[in-house]
């Protein structure tokens, strides 16, 4: 058997595995090794509205609007084995990597489950070229780590496996005036936020937002203990900056923590408030460490399921604390079509508040899927790095029922792939498509592009770009702090130096930061 069980990962999950991302109708270039990735727009015949139609649907998919029988039956005739599919709902969460760096600052390794490798690499600036307009960029390319000679890392070693990049990008803020904002704030102010860095951290963010935010915009106040209290209903700016300001300062920390009421009442309070015309998102703030009502994700999320799917309204996730409740807000920001980021100190919730939140209230697609075919001609095995809670199934790509993810503008989403060649294989390796939902009229739309053999051959710390270098550092750190098993791993201490000499070339904080955070593994780790 020529594929392992490695690259099928427990059948429909392992396939679904998968990366994603592809783009702008354009034309370009490899930069490890300069030959071509092609990306295609699958969706450019319009109809009189101007809306693109849905493409052709493989086996099993459920028609979107424009979809022909023929088309249909073609697309399956042409459609790769299944285990060489790998599909996923997008994800520009960053809180396990957030988390990870607080943990180990306070001399503490994360716990394997609480590493997400996907919110590791979705943390660093990409170099992907952005779309003009709409919708997504894409970039694929890759390069060989070349594991040193007799050290094996994971299966097979690294010295026969490539890295394949896909990520996708989209369009900048724009510089006109964006839609107004209704934003509901939903804070914990249990008695496990009075720990310093909680809701001290959580009131000095807000009231420097409610400074940036424009007199147009609208928030709503809702907190939660053991029971949840609207504070301030939908509220416009304009005239009203002091009494949020009061508000916001009368903050103290009391009982237990009551996850659920917050939510519910949140969304309730978003629903009644709700502005049409404007975006609306629901802003949880919490170390969510539920301990009062129900406290599963999927019990309180069937509370808030018809303002979510009726109204649109996405859920934000801010986490705080040392201590912190990391499963429960990814999984409510999943199923609730938002996504998280974890602060740690004002700096952090700065960026957070002020120079992301105002730009990226809006968001750019909805539902958001990704799905690689790999070529069996040409590929031996494959490993999507991370993405495991993010699976869709392969025959629910084009079903545009089904969840995907939520991505606003200046958004990049990387997808890394350990990919095992055939012996002496060329030419093509994998084609990754991105299907995605209009935010304002629904209409789907699908970019596409492809990787060639020689696009991937390169050496990955020698001739690739820095960005592609870090987004390595970044996921081999993730997998070792959980199991180590992808190929090419140089082993923590390497890491961290490839890290520091990254972060002098790239004179970027960020990656200072992580080779930081790498050093402090390596002496946990001793």
């Amino acid at each position: 058997m020529t594929f392992s069980s490695w690259g099928r990962r427990g059948g429909r999950a392992a396939r679904t595995a998968a990366a994603a991302a592809l783009a702008g109708g354009m034309l370009l270039t490899s930069a490890c090794s300069g030959s071509e990735n092609i990306a295609t727009d699958q969706t450019d015949s319009r109809r009189p509205d101007g809306a693109l139609p849905a493409p052709a649907v493989p086996d099993g998919g459920a028609p979107g609007e424009g979809a022909a029988k023929g088309e249909a039956d073609k697309a399956r005739e042409s459609a790769p084995p299944a285990d060489y599919l790998s599909t996923f709902a997008l994800d520009v969460d960053t809180a396990s990597y957030g988390y990870a760096r607080r943990t180990l600052k306070e001399g503490r390794l994360p716990q394997a489950h609480e590493v997400r490798p996907e919110e590791f690499v979705n943390s660093f600036r990409q170099d992907y070229e952005r779309p003009e307009g709409n919708g997504f960029s894409v970039t694929v390319d890759g390069a060989r780590p070349q594991a040193p000679e007799g050290e094996v890392h994971g299966d097979g070693g690294g010295e026969d496996w490539s890295l394949v990049r896909v990520g996708l990008s989209t369009a900048a803020p724009a510089r006109t005036k964006r839609p107004p904002a209704a934003l509901t704030f939903v804070i914990d102010i249990s008695g496990s936020m009075s720990e310093p860095g909680r809701l001290d951290l959580v009131k000095k963010s807000l009231g420097t937002l409610t400074d940036q935010l424009r007199d147009d915009d609208s928030i709503a106040v809702v907190t939660f203990s053991d029971e949840a209290e609207t504070r301030l209903p939908m509220t416009r700016l304009d005239g009203n900056r002091d009494r949020i300001h009061d508000i916001v300062d009368d903050l103290e920390p009391t009982d237990s923590t009551n996850v659920e009421a917050g939510v519910t009442t949140g969304y309730e309070e978003a629903v009644e408030g709700r502005r049409k015309g404007a975006t609306n998102r629901v802003v949880l703030l919490s170390d969510a460490l539920a301990n009062t009502g129900r406290t599963e994700a999927d019990a309180i999320l069937d509370r808030i399921d018809d303002a979510r799917r009726e109204h649109g309204i996405t859920l934000f996730g801010v986490g705080v604390g040392s201590d912190y409740g990391d499963a429960l807000m990814e999984r409510l920001a999943d199923k609730g079509d938002g996504h998280t980021t974890y602060v740690s100190d004002e700096e952090e919730a700065r960026k957070v508040f002020v120079d992301q939140l105002p730009a990226h209230v809006e968001l750019r697609a909805r539902d958001a899927k990704a799905q690689v075919a790999f070529d069996p001609q040409t590929v031996k095995q494959f490993r999507l790095i991370g993405y495991e809670n993010r699976a869709v199934a392969d025959e629910d790509f084009r079903d545009d029922r089904v969840d995907g993810g939520e991505v606003g503008p200046g958004h990049t989403v990387t997808a890394l792939y350990a990919v095992r060649l055939r012996e002496g294989a060329s030419g093509h390796v994998a084609t990754a498509t991105v299907r995605w939902l209009d935010p304002a009229t629904r209409a789907p739309h699908e970019r596409s592009g492809s990787v060639e053999a020689g696009a991937i051959d390169g050496a990955l710390w020698d001739t690739a770009s820095k960005r592609l270098q870090v987004t390595a550092v970044a996921a081999y750190f993730a997998d070792e702090l959980r199991d180590g098993s992808v190929p090419g791993s140089p082993g923590l201490a390497e890491l961290r130096d490839r890290a520091r000499a990254l972060a002098d070339s790239t004179e970027d904080t960020a990656v200072r930061d992580l080779a930081d955070a790498i050093g402090r593994a390596v002496r946990l780790t001793g």
